[in-house]
């Protein structure tokens, strides 16, 4: 059986190669070049035809149990803190603190404002990922770290003077079975090419302040698209904007605030019912 399992694998990233080219001209950025993954992507979505798309979960082909869970700690603003069960650290839109932490093994960064990068990371961190090209064009990243697939899909910014294409990226983490993003400081809706290329996300880590990104409501309305189960706020300027996005997602996510900073997830805990998990912020 396991040459079927092959063959079906090979078959499933080749359908999502075929989707690549069709959606070349989209303008939507996807980490095509660099550092190529050694592993095939548990998270992708295969078009079936656009806007829709039909999840798969590589994992129930192949037939292989994923176990290990992942801890993802609220550092502050946009940061979080994540470690896989192989003891990879992650520190997303990092601006070169981490409290007590210590130095991670990969950071990504976003350049909307001086908050979500720096210009000087240590050089003991191994992987620095920028979400924006400084030469331009798409930040392109798809690399294997340990027992961490790490991707990146592009959307544009504001800018202080002009609109800049691709210069904020999503962050996708596939551990352990668990397809984790981070929306980074994302300022427009997502469009189907872009839901494509993120596919499945268990767990979304998404912007709250209602003013800098997105307005609350078409916040709230991109993680209705996203399905994902648990919901972490983040990037929340006080309670105000936070207790509003709450709100707006009230009707249908289950609300949990919890009294502590980490949460600790796997494929067999994640919450029957999409649940917004807000978990203890620092202002």
């Amino acid at each position: 059986m396991r040459h079927i399992y092959r063959f079906c694998s090979a078959l499933v990233v080749a359908v999502v190669l075929v989707a690549a080219s069709a959606w070349a001209g989209s303008g939507v950025g996807f980490a095509q070049t660099g550092s190529v993954a050694r592993a095939p992507s548990n998270c992708l979505a295969i078009a079936e035809s656009l806007p829709r798309a039909r999840f798969v979960s590589l994992k129930q082909v192949q037939g292989e149990p994923v176990s290990g869970s992942v801890r993802i700690s609220y550092v502050s603003h946009s940061t979080f803190w994540i470690e896989s069960p192989g003891g990879v650290t992650i520190a997303t839109d990092y601006a070169g603190w981490t409290g007590r932490r210590g130095i991670p093994r990969v950071v990504t960064m976003n350049k909307a404002h001086e908050t979500h990068f720096t210009d000087s990371p240590d050089p003991a961190i191994e992987h620095v990922l920028r979400g924006w090209n400084p030469e331009g064009g798409r930040s392109n990243h798809n690399l294997e770290v340990g027992d961490v697939l790490i991707r990146n899909v592009t959307t544009d910014i504001r800018g202080w003077q002009a609109p800049e294409k691709d210069a904020n990226s999503i962050f996708i983490f596939e551990i352990s079975g668990l397809c984790i993003g981070h929306l980074g400081h994302l300022h427009h809706e997502l469009g189907a090419g872009h839901l494509g290329w993120i596919g499945r996300l268990d767990v979304v880590m998404v912007p709250v302040d209602g003013s800098w990104t997105l307005p609350i409501d078409k916040m709230a309305g991109v993680i209705k698209q996203l399905r994902s189960r648990v919901i972490l706020p983040m990037h929340a300027f006080g309670d105000y904007s936070l207790s509003q996005f709450v709100a707006n997602l009230s009707n249908d996510f289950a609300i949990r605030r919890e009294q502590a900073r980490s949460i600790t997830l796997s494929t067999d805990n994640l919450p029957a019912k999409p649940t917004v998990i807000v978990l203890e912020p620092q202002f």
